[in-house]
């Protein structure tokens, strides 16, 4: 067993049971904070409070939340969800991508310099609040229909992912990556972290499910990594029809190093824009219930064992975090 963080205190691997790996209560575009008129703290709570109980009462035990410190995080908005819902929630420390994040102030530091403010939000607590880091966030390329499609790591990235590394090996405790699906760098991130001497059991490569390349899917499986397929109900960038069979084509063939979840936001902070609420007429299913609902009676329609089932929602995310 191993000690995870959470946003109310330590718990073991043990104690995380079904585990949804990829998922935001706040969301913000750095910006948001001048523009913030929308934001009713105490009914967002009431909302965030209602669905993580649904999802409890479905047999949720544990939710990640890793929102990068740039990107909206609130250590003090997740405890109290915890807290009044009854589940594990453990956020993260990290910076978000250069298309949308890492502020100048991060990129004119090394990596060294950055890697001593994740370990402090880790060891000490995030800001004043005393809630600790659970797990490190990572981000290369952008989002699809938001930004441009990278083609390659950007330099600010890789000084972050070092950093990462090193706030990795310092603590022990796991890396979670945000990828790009139409241009995802899972292979050449991983490139770096061996370069500093990562665990690949500790590391986590996100957004897999709307690749549908199995090349890549293998290319990452087998240097010993995770994979998320945590995007589903995200019909805007691949249908879950794409996601379900990439999934299912990879478990008949003996990879089962798959994590899942929706990566959906409760609340996005600031101003909603009509792109956003265009994105969520798109995708009805984008919730967090959606996995437990619909997409796991698919698997077991498609012959996915229980055991299978298990092992991807529960015992994976036990092993990642050092169980």
């Amino acid at each position: 067993m191993a000690k995870v963080q959470t946003v109310l205190g330590d718990k073991t691997s043990d104690e995380l049971g079904f585990t949804l790996v990829h998922e935001h209560l706040t969301a913000g575009f750095p910006g948001y904070e001048w523009d913030n008129t929308s934001f009713d703290r105490r009914k967002e709570l009431d909302g965030a409070v209602v669905k993580l109980k649904e999802i409890k009462e479905l047999g949720v035990t544990s939710f990640v939340d890793p929102c990068p410190m740039e990107l909206g995080r609130d250590p003090e908005f997740a405890a109290e969800c915890a807290e009044r819902s009854g589940l594990n929630v453990i956020i993260a420390t990290g910076l978000y991508n250069e298309a949308l994040g890492i502020p100048p102030h991060f990129r004119s530091l090394g990596a060294d310099d950055i890697a001593e403010v994740y370990v402090r939000e880790i060891t000490e607590g995030i800001g004043n609040t005393g809630i600790k880091a659970g797990i490190i966030k990572t981000a290369t390329g952008g989002i699809p229909g938001m930004t441009e499609t990278a083609t390659s790591i950007g330099q600010h990235e890789e000084t972050c992912l070092r950093a990462a590394a090193r706030t990795h090996k310092a603590t022990g405790l796991p890396i979670l990556c945000h990828n790009d699906e139409l241009g995802p760098f899972g292979r050449e991130t991983l490139d770096v972290f061996e370069d500093e001497g990562v665990d690949f059991n500790r590391v986590m490569i996100g957004h897999a499910c709307g690749v549908g390349d199995m090349r890549y899917y293998f290319d990452v499986l087998e240097r010993g990594a995770w994979i998320g397929f945590d995007r589903f109900g995200v019909e805007t960038i691949a249908s879950d029809k794409m996601r379900l069979a990439s999934l299912i084509g990879l478990l008949a063939v003996g990879y089962d190093r798959i994590m899942l979840s929706h990566d959906a936001v409760h609340c996005m902070m600031g101003r909603p824009s009509a792109a956003w609420e265009q994105f969520i007429a798109a995708c009805p299913n984008w919730n967090y219930s959606h996995i437990l609902k619909n997409i796991i009676p698919q698997l077991s329609r498609a012959g996915v064992s229980e055991g299978t089932i298990h092992t991807m929602t529960v015992e994976n995310p036990k092993n990642y975090f050092g169980g």
